[in-house]
């Protein structure tokens, strides 16, 4: 098998997992297991890290979403407030870049006609973003986790995943990445920090 024909073939196999319907999830009570919290590392002048991992934006992205750092006004489910910043491998800010956002309900269910739980906005000066949300359900095949698209200014655009510490689906989700978890706060709040 030639490596276009195995890079075709793993792209999709990877794809056939994310297209499982985004139906009712199954159980709560595993919703926020105890999990020891990771630390954001943070950047020091000269460090070089190591870029956020790209993932398959699954079958659900709306392109044209409105701009709005509170996704999930009027939305029911448990409050989530993620912030962080978007930064380059050499920890240099990107100011104005895009974090286009979706996610499905606390039901696992997306919208796909219209942008309920779906919004983007633009980093700070300093690469800082804000975002309001709810905690997103899980639906068969999945763990619990939050689409991401970021695009620094005249900069190639990463596609990702943000996953939640302590999930019980976390080691059945093929597509699940460690790196790709947020640090998760006492109060409920998180933090990211996207290396692009």
């Amino acid at each position: 098998m030639s490596r276009r024909h195995l890079l075709i073939a793993g792209g999709a196999a990877a794809a056939a997992v994310a297209v499982g319907g985004c139906t009712r999830g199954d159980d709560r009570s595993s919703q926020r297991a105890s999990a020891p919290l990771k630390e954001t590392p943070g950047c020091v002048d000269g460090d070089d890290v190591e870029e956020t991992p790209a993932q398959t934006a699954g079958p659900f992205f709306t392109p044209n979403s409105p701009e709005r750092a509170n996704i999930a006004d009027g939305v029911d489910g448990d409050t989530l407030v993620i912030t962080g910043t978007i930064v380059s491998s050499t920890c240099e800010p990107h100011a104005g870049a895009l974090l286009d956002v979706w996610q499905c309900d606390a039901q696992g269910t997306y919208d796909n006609d219209g942008f309920r739980l779906r919004g983007h906005q633009f980093a700070d000066d300093e690469g800082r973003f804000r975002l309001e949300t709810i905690v997103p359900g899980v639906y068969p095949g999945r763990t619990r986790h939050i689409h991401v698209r970021v695009q620094p200014e005249r900069g190639r655009i990463l596609t990702t995943q943000l996953y939640f510490p302590g999930e019980a689906q976390n080691a059945r989700d093929g597509l699940y990445r460690e790196e790709c978890e947020l640090s998760m706060a006492d109060d409920g709040t998180a933090s990211f920090r996207f290396v692009v």
